[in-house]
């Protein structure tokens, strides 16, 4: 299997923006410990960060053809972009979205999610661990569409 982490924008300040809401940990160390998980599972894992929406749209359109799955930090996108929810709809393979805080507990504004009622799940607040869940569920939701398409 093979599966995409896209990351959106100034995740790639972590663990030097906001350490008391992001943590300390670097997308460098996240990136280097999602690909242990994923190679000890026999799963393929391509990692991208991107500060422009447009980029994050072309690799999500891309991936409907190249990935089982999608694991997605959309960043601020999150809470703004019906770019990336129109091109989570269009690609028909499971995303999964994904945050380090938990939004729920924060601003009111972090609270609205434009792509979750497109995404097959979301996972928020554990930290880089939600990286981790993050790629069980998408790894799940393969399957399932796996085997639904084999019926």
């Amino acid at each position: 299997m093979k599966v995409l982490c896209l990351n959106g924008p100034n995740l790639n300040l972590l663990g030097e923006r906001e350490p008391g809401v992001y943590g300390a940990t670097t997308l460098e160390t996240i990136r280097e410990r999602l690909e242990e998980q994923a190679a000890a599972r026999g799963v393929e894992v391509t990692f991208r960060q991107s500060n422009s929406e447009g980029e994050l749209v072309t690799w999500l359109q891309e991936s409907r053809r190249k990935y089982d799955g999608v694991v997605l930090n959309a960043g601020a996108y999150t809470h703004t972009s019906v770019a990336l929810r129109d091109a989570i709809a269009a690609i028909r393979i499971p995303v999964i979205e994904i945050h380090l805080s938990n939004v729920h507990a924060r601003e009111d504004f972090r609270k609205q999610s434009m792509i979750a009622p497109v995404c097959s799940g979301q996972i928020s607040g554990f930290g880089p661990d939600s990286y981790f869940l993050g790629l069980e569920a998408a790894l799940k939701c393969a399957q399932a569409c796996k085997k639904n398409e084999d019926k």
